[in-house]
């Protein structure tokens, strides 16, 4: 298997990876993501697809994964909040409905440029969220780095009543989806 290198600072990614006995290098892309779409694929498939690019350029060799996440709730896009006054109102949003995760995964063949990506969704239905249990929640640092405001493998857990989907994808790794695409490049980019 060619090397893997991770185009993401995140420590969840990294985590999942390691979960399931994937050595990488780290490598933190510095591609300019869009921040503001109205197509959920489409976003989180350029956002993607750049990080991965932008990182394969500095390898001569190896997979370069780039990822990217983002929760939409009533056709809205929610990325990371920007302070606590954002995050809340992020969490009244999805308390008590159902909401979506797109997370796009892309590899990168750095020495050849050959790409192969896809687009994972699932369904996420959170119960309704107290005052105190939100105010709790803001207090502590969980909300502020995740998309939608939220962490699943977290705190948040006690939130989220039922998913339709690969709970991986909710966490910012569908892993299932990740090891076929990393098969299929392996098979034919070999």
């Amino acid at each position: 298997m060619k090397q893997l290198v991770l185009a993401s600072a995140s420590p969840r990614r990294r985590a999942l990876l390691r979960q399931i006995g994937w050595d990488c290098i780290v490598r933190p892309s510095n591609f300019r993501e869009l921040t503001v779409a109205s197509e959920p694929e489409a976003f989180v498939l350029y956002n993607a697809l750049g990080k991965a690019r932008e990182v394969a350029t500095q390898f001569r060799s190896g997979i370069v994964l780039g990822a990217d996440t983002i929760v939409v709730h009533a056709g809205e896009l929610l990325g990371k909040p920007k302070g606590k006054e954002e995050a809340a109102s992020m969490l009244r949003m999805l308390s008590g409905d159902w909401h979506d995760v797109f997370t796009a995964v892309a590899l990168v063949d750095s020495s050849s440029g050959r790409e192969i990506s896809d687009i994972v969704r699932t369904r996420v239905h959170m119960r309704q969220i107290t005052e105190a249990e939100l105010a709790s929640y803001l207090e502590t640092e969980e909300p502020y780095d995740k998309a939608g405001a939220y962490g699943i493998q977290g705190m948040a857990a006690l939130f989220v009543d039922r998913i339709d989907g690969c709970y991986f994808n909710v966490v910012g790794l569908p892993l299932s989806r990740l090891a076929e695409l990393r098969q299929q490049c392996e098979a034919v980019w070999s």
